[in-house]
C-alpha cells in the first residue's frame, strides 16, 4: 500500500543519508592522515637542512627521497596558502595517490631517524584542496585530566571553511563570504571591552549541609552555595562574597570575635589543573581577607565540621574530615600548627562543637553517637555518650549549650536529650518533642531553646524548664527545618533542606528571604523584554525571578523533572522541556498551563520560539528537531513535522532572523542546517552561509569555535551565549567556569576572561535583554549567579 511504501522510501533515504556522513567521515579522516604524514616528513627534512646549515655533511635519506614525491613545500602568502591542485589524482579509493600514502607509511616504519627533532613551525601539505593549519598545546584541562593532546585546524580556502576536530571527529565550519579573502587562522582576537563582576547569588546549601547559617554584628547572614560564602544584608538588599575557595563549600563556623570566619571545603583543582586537597579557610568577615589555610595535605575527602573554641578566646579550631575513620583534628589556626588528632568513628560525624565554658572539652556527635573529648596537649581522649535506660536513636543530628553549661542534643527520634554539664549522662528528656527528626537546636540570648523539625517541619520555642511555649510551621514548599540562628530583635532565622532561608520572630510568620533548587539545574533563559529569567531543574521546580528584588515572581512544581526553557518573542508564555519526552507552556503573568505535548521518549534538551515567534523547535535525544506553527500569541500549538538526520541527540538550537531556517548541534558534533517550514535538510552550504542567526547558542560554529581550547573532548563547553549588542560571548564549561569572549569568536585558542565560583558543571548562560547582566546556572550546585557587565 502507499503508506507502506512511502515509509520503506523513507527509510531507504535515511539509511543512505547515514551513509553517505559515514564515508563523507572517512574521507576526511583520511585527509588529515595525509596532512599529519606530509608535515612529519617535513619536519625530518628541515632537520637535515639545518644540519647541512651547520656543516654536517648527511648523505641522502628515505625521508628526502620520499619528499621528492611529495608536493614541494607551500609558499605562504599572508598566513593561508595559494590554491594549488595536484595533478589530476582521482578521489576513488584506489587512487595513485592512497598508493603513495602507503608507500610513505611502509617507508617510514622501515626507516627511523635517531637525529633529534628541533621544534619547527607546523606546515601543512596541499591536497586535493588548499589549507593552513594552525595548533598549539594549552594549559587547560579537564578536573580529572589536567594533561591534554594538541588539536590542529585546518582552512580551506578555495570552498572557505575551517575543520576543527573533537575527539578525532571532523568539525566542519564554513566561513561567511564577508570573511572570504580576509580571514587568517593566525591573526590574534583582543580581550572583549567589558568585564563580569559577581553580584548576585541566588540559593543556599541546606540539603546536605548543616550548622551553616550565622548572623554578623553587620547585619549581614552568613551562608554558603557552591564555592562561594554568601554575606547578605537583608535589609540593605546587599551581598558581599568570600571568594577564596575553589570547590564545594561544606561547613561554616564564626568565632568568638564574631569577624573571624572559618569555612571548609571538599577537594578541588587549583587553576593549572593540579588536585589540591581539602582545607579550612580562616579568613575576615569585614575586609574578606584570607588570614590563614590550614591542613592542606593533612584532610582526606573533605573538611565536614569545623568549630572555634569558645573558653579561651577562640584559640583553637576542631575539625572533622570525610575519611572512613572521620579524623578529629584540633588547631592551633593562629600558627596553622596540628595540636592533637584522633579516630572520631566509622561512622558518619554530623556535628562537632568546642564547651563554651570547660576549655578542652569538644563534643562530637552523628550516628548511634554522641561522644565527649577532652584535649590534653597532643591527645584526645573519648567518653561516650551513655544513653542508659532511654531510646538509643538512630542519628544525634544536632548539639547546643544553655546557659548553665548543659549540653543539648536532638536526634532521629524527635527527643531533645539533656546532658549535664562537662557529664556524659542525660540528665533531662523531653521525649517526642517532634515528629520526626530534630535537624537543628538554637539557645536564644535570653535561654528559651528553639528546635527545629525534620518531617513536622515545626519551629518550636522552649522555656529554660523545657515547658514549650509557642510554635511556627516552615511552608510545606520550602521543606523541613536545617539550621536556625538568633537574628536581631527578636526576630529568628531558618535555614531549609529546601535550599531556602526564612526570617520570622516567635509571633509572626516566616517570610522567605533566599530561595533557589534543590537538584541538578539545566533549564535556562532571559526575558525578552524584562529584567527577568526562568530557570528549571530536576526538582521539578520552576522559578520566574525578579533581578531587581533577586526573588522569585513565582515558583510552579511541574510533574516531571525539568531540562530546558525558552520564552517567547511576546514574554507572554514559556516553554518547558522536560526528562520525560513531556514540553509545556506556561503563561508567565499567572504560570497556569496553555499547553502540553510529548515528542518522542526521551529527553527534551532545548525549547526555542523564532523570532517572529510563528514557530517552536523543540530539540530532543531521540535525534530529531520538532517543529510546530504557533498561534495566538502563543496559546496554540499544532505539528508541521520533524527534522531527521542527525546521527546523534540534538544539544544546541539556533533560529535564523528571518525565521525561516534552523543550525542544530548533536552529541556528536554534527552542525546541520534546516527548512523550518518543511523540516527538510539544508545540504547547499551557500543556501545558509551568510544567513543572521537571531542567537548564538550553538557552541559549534565558524563565529564561536574560538571558546573551544585544545584537546577538549567536545562536552567540555555546556552553553555559549551572544550578547544582544554582538559584542560578547559567554561559556559556560565544565571547569567551574564562566568565560567571557569577544564576538565574532572565529580564532583558534580565543583569550577570554575567566571566573569562578559554580564548584560544578556550569550548564547554561543568558545575558538579559539590555545585556546589564549575565545569569549563570551550576549543574549539581544548584547555584544561580548574577554577573554584572561592565
Amino acid at each position: 500500500d502507499d503508506n507502506l511504501s512511502a515509509s520503506s522510501s523513507m527509510e531507504v533515504d535515511d539509511r543512505l543519508s547515514y551513509l553517505e556522513q559515514r564515508v563523507q567521515l572517512q574521507e576526511d579522516e583520511i585527509q588529515v592522515l595525509k596532512a599529519a604524514l606530509a608535515d612529519v616528513l617535513r619536519r625530518l627534512g628541515c632537520c637535515e637542512e639545518q644540519g647541512q646549515l651547520f656543516g654536517k655533511r648527511l648523505a641522502p635519506t628515505k625521508v628526502r627521497q620520499l619528499l621528492q614525491a611529495l608536493p614541494s613545500k607551500p609558499h605562504f602568502s599572508n598566513g593561508y596558502l595559494p590554491q594549488k591542485r595536484l595533478g589530476g589524482y582521482p578521489s576513488s579509493p584506489s587512487s595513485p595517490k592512497k598508493e603513495l600514502v602507503q608507500s610513505i607509511k611502509n617507508s617510514m616504519r622501515r626507516s627511523s631517524s635517531t637525529e633529534r627533532l628541533t621544534a619547527v613551525r607546523r606546515e601543512a601539505s596541499t591536497d586535493s584542496r588548499s589549507r593552513t593549519t594552525s595548533s598549539s598545546s594549552s594549559s587547560s584541562g579537564k578536573k580529572d585530566s589536567p594533561s591534554r593532546k594538541t588539536s590542529p585546524l585546518l582552512y580551506f580556502t578555495d570552498d572557505g571553511h575551517v575543520k576543527m576536530f573533537l575527539r578525532g571527529r571532523p568539525v566542519t565550519m564554513h566561513l561567511p563570504d564577508q570573511f572570504k579573502g580576509t580571514y587568517n587562522l593566525d591573526s590574534k582576537l583582543d580581550l572583549p571591552e567589558n568585564k563580569l563582576k559577581l553580584q548576585w547569588v541566588y540559593g543556599y546549601r541546606g540539603r546536605d549541609c548543616r550548622c551553616n547559617l550565622f548572623l554578623l554584628p553587620t547585619g549581614e547572614i552568613v551562608y554558603f552555595i557552591a564555592s562561594v560564602v554568601v554575606l547578605y544584608n537583608v535589609e540593605e538588599q546587599q551581598q558581599r562574597h568570600y571568594l577564596g575557595h575553589n570547590d564545594d563549600v561544606k561547613c561554616l563556623a564564626v568565632h568568638p570575635d564574631m569577624v573571624t570566619v572559618a569555612t571548609g571545603q571538599v577537594a578541588g583543582n587549583s587553576k593549572d589543573g593540579k588536585l589540591l586537597p581539602p582545607h579550612v579557610r580562616v579568613w575576615d568577615s569585614v575586609s574578606l581577607n584570607t588570614l590563614h589555610v590550614i591542613g592542606m595535605g593533612v584532610f582526606d575527602r573533605a573538611v565536614t565540621c569545623v568549630a572555634f573554641s569558645k573558653s579561651n578566646g577562640g584559640a583553637h579550631l576542631c575539625a572533622v574530615d570525610d575519611a572512613n575513620d572521620h579524623i578529629l583534628s584540633v588547631w592551633d589556626w593562629h600558627k596553622e600548627k596540628q595540636l592533637a588528632d584522633v579516630k572520631c568513628s566509622n561512622d558518619s560525624v554530623l556535628a562537632a562543637t568546642f564547651h563554651p565554658m570547660e576549655a578542652g572539652l569538644i563534643v562530637t556527635c552523628g550516628k548511634s553517637h554522641i561522644n565527649f573529648w577532652t584535649v590534653d596537649g597532643n591527645t584526645l581522649t573519648k567518653r561516650q555518650g551513655l544513653f542508659e535506660k532511654h531510646e538509643k536513636p538512630k542519628y544525634v543530628l544536632c548539639i547546643a549549650f544553655a546557659e548553665n553549661g548543659d549540653a543539648i542534643t536532638g536526634d532521629s527520634s524527635g527527643n531533645i536529650y539533656i546532658w549535664g554539664k562537662g557529664g556524659n549522662r542525660i540528665s533531662q528528656v523531653v521525649a517526642g518533642a517532634h515528629e520526626g527528626g530534630i535537624f537543628s537546636l538554637c539557645v536564644l540570648k535570653d535561654g528559651t531553646l528553639v528546635s527545629g523539625g525534620g518531617k513536622d517541619r515545626k519551629v518550636l520555642f522552649w522555656d529554660r524548664n523545657y515547658q514549650k511555649q509557642h510554635e511556627l510551621e516552615v511552608p510545606e514548599m520550602f521543606g523541613p527545618v536545617r539550621c536556625l540562628t538568633e537574628g536581631k530583635e527578636e526576630s529568628l532565622f531558618v535555614g531549609t533542606t529546601r535550599n531556602a532561608i526564612l526570617e520570622g520572630s516567635i509571633s509572626g510568620n516566616l517570610r522567605p528571604i533566599v530561595q533557589g533548587h534543590t537538584d541538578e539545574l539545566w533549564g535556562l533563559d532571559a526575558h525578552p523584554s524584562l529584567e527577568q529569567f526562568i530557570s528549571c531543574g530536576q526538582d521539578k521546580l520552576v522559578h520566574l525571578w525578579d533581578t531587581l528584588s533577586h526573588q522569585p515572581l513565582w515558583s510552579k512544581y511541574i510533574e516531571d523533572p525539568a531540562r530546558s526553557a525558552g520564552f517567547h518573542p511576546s514574554g507572554s508564555v514559556v516553554a518547558i522541556g522536560t526528562m520525560t519526552a513531556r514540553w509545556l507552556v506556561l503563561d508567565t503573568e499567572t504560570k497556569d498551563l496553555v499547553s502540553m505535548h510529548t515528542d518522542g521518549n526521551e529527553i527534551i534538551s532545548i525549547v526555542k520560539y523564532s523570532p517572529d515567534g510563528k514557530y517552536l523547535a523543540v530539540g530532543s535525544h531521540d535525534n530529531f528537531i520538532y517543529v510546530y506553527e504557533v498561534t495566538e500569541n502563543g496559546k496554540k500549538y499544532s505539528r508541521v513535522g520533524k527534522c531527521t538526520g542527525h546521527s546523534s541527540y540534538v544539544t544546541h538550537l539556533d533560529w535564523s532572523m528571518d525565521s525561516k531556517f534552523i543550525v542544530t548541534n548533536s552529541g556528536d558534533y554534527e552542525i546541520l542546517f534546516w527548512d523550518a517550514s518543511s523540516c527538510k535538510h539544508v545540504t547547499n552550504i551557500d543556501t545558509v552561509r551568510n544567513l543572521e542567526w537571531a542567537t548564538s547558542t550553538c557552541v559549534l560554529g565558524f563565529t564561536v569555535f574560538g571558546i573551544w581550547p585544545d584537546g577538549v573532548d567536545g562536552t567540555d563547553i555546556n552553553a555559549v551565549c551572544r550578547s544582544h549588542n554582538q559584542k560578547l560571548l559567554a561559556s559556560a564549561d565544565d571547569f567551574g567556569n564562566v568565560n567571557l569572549f569577544s564576538n565574532p569568536c572565529c580564532q583558534p585558542r580565543a583569550p577570554s576572561y575567566v571566573y569562578g565560583g559554580h564548584s560544578s558543571h556550569v550548564t547554561n548562560v543568558a545575558f538579559l535583554h539590555d545585556d546589564s547582566h549575565l545569569i549563570s546556572i551550576g549543574g549539581k550546585d544548584m547555584s544561580i549567579i548574577q554577573w554584572t557587565i561592565a
